[in-house]
């Protein structure tokens, strides 16, 4: 099994570390040339010689997270730790930083490390990132390097972090990536240089993994070319923020009763659409975007308190960055700041998926959606006069708009 194989691994690493020697995984001129191990750090000074020693990343994900005092961060694969005690000088003695890793070994020279360091707001743990052993809202931020991309399940590992992350919260890693997918032959040269690119990602695949787990402001940088096509990154995103107790992530198929009830709902009030009826789960499903779907839900329960979903306005090519949203919240839930959220997460994320416009239609007289989408950048284009019947009654439509400063300007 592969996990076993690369627990192994760098669990005789930390052995070898242990016993007070350097230890490298890769060829020993990418340690200088391109930014492994000690290289990526511009201040190691009053670290523990073994901490740096044992530091195998591609990165300095401290240097990119931008640690803030009192705040709690988890660092996945913490190897011998160089990360974690680097964090924990950021965030003080009023912030924690949890330190994981799947190799016992590993987590014995961690906490040998953070000893000698004298730190004392470090906590290591024995566990695997595809199952962090943390409850969900725990921290603040994640920081890794150079360890996703070992996982043989990186989907798990992302949607992990944003379990874990509280709203608002940062991922911030350096990895491996790739431009392109690799043949056998390319990644065994790169393999052979960098000694972690056999599982890399490409730039596109993370982008999408990311999104899929509900991530938003996905931006991957890339920063050292190993050849091949391969390349460090410093990879950044966001959990949607919105207010205590409360998560956005993307709709699954599971929320369909109490997504199509809280339609039905907002069609009841008479002022979100000329529908009277909701659709169908299928019928929501065919007329909407795969992805650019999320809700808002209690985070205790569990319960769907709004949603927000897109549509597309043309099949022809040049519209492919314009969409149609619609966004409907609990009745019982609309002063709470959960419009808003939602809607902001949902602009973020159709920006990180190349749109350009969103659009849609309000009735004159649903003032507060107007205020809303007027608050979050959105300007009247226009009104359809009398364009249909509602209830009897031949009403306007405005037509609103948000065109991206981000994509496509």
């Amino acid at each position: 099994m592969a996990h076993d194989g690369i627990v192994g691994h760098y669990s005789a690493l930390a052995r070898t570390a242990l016993t007070g020697q350097r230890i490298t995984d890769c060829d020993p001129a990418a340690f200088t040339d391109g930014g492994f191990g000690p290289a990526s750090y511009h201040d190691t000074t009053a670290l523990p010689d073994g901490a740096v020693r044992a530091s195998l990343g591609c990165g300095n994900p401290v240097a990119v997270a931008e640690l803030r005092a009192g705040e709690t961060v988890l660092d996945l694969g913490s190897g011998g730790g160089i990360d974690v005690l680097l964090s924990a000088r950021r965030v003080g003695p009023h912030g924690t930083v949890f330190g994981l890793d799947a190799s016992p070994a590993m987590v014995e020279l961690a906490r040998r490390n953070a000893e000698q360091a004298g730190t004392v707001n470090a906590r290591f743990l024995h566990g695997t990132i595809e199952a962090i052993p943390l409850p969900g809202h725990a921290v603040d931020v994640v920081i890794s390097n150079c360890v996703i991309n070992l996982s043989d399940d990186k989907a798990a590992v992302l949607a992990e972090a944003f379990r874990v992350l509280r709203p608002g919260g940062r991922f911030g890693v350096s990895d491996v990536v790739t431009t392109q997918a690799l043949d056998e032959q390319a990644r065994q040269r790169a393999e052979q240089r960098i000694g972690c690119a056999a599982g890399s990602l490409t730039v596109q695949e993370y982008r999408g993994l990311l999104a899929a787990a509900g991530f938003v402001q996905i931006a991957i940088t890339l920063s050292a070319d190993h050849g091949d096509g391969v390349h460090s990154a410093i990879v950044q995103a966001v959990k949607p923020a919105i207010g205590p107790g409360l998560e956005i992530r993307p709709m699954r198929e599971s929320d369909a009763e109490q997504v199509l009830a809280i339609y039905q709902a907002g069609l009841e009030t008479g002022q979100a659409s000329f529908e009277t009826t909701a659709p169908s789960w299928e019928g929501f499903t065919a007329s909407r975007l795969p992805h650019l779907r999320y809700v808002a839900v209690d985070g205790d329960s569990g319960e769907v308190l709004g949603w927000v979903a897109a549509s597309a306005v043309s099949s022809r090519p040049v519209y492919a960055g314009v969409v149609e949203h619609s966004i409907y919240v609990h009745p019982g839930c609309q002063a709470h700041g959960i419009g808003r959220a939602l809607l902001s997460a949902f602009i973020a994320a159709a920006e990180d998926a190349g749109v350009w416009t969103i659009q849609s239609g309000v009735f004159p007289d649903n003032a507060a959606s107007l205020s809303l989408h007027q608050a979050l950048g959105f300007r009247v284009v226009g009104t359809r006069e009398r364009i249909g019947r509602h209830h009897g009654v031949w009403r306007d439509v405005m037509l609103i708009e948000r065109r991206s400063t981000a994509v496509g300007a």
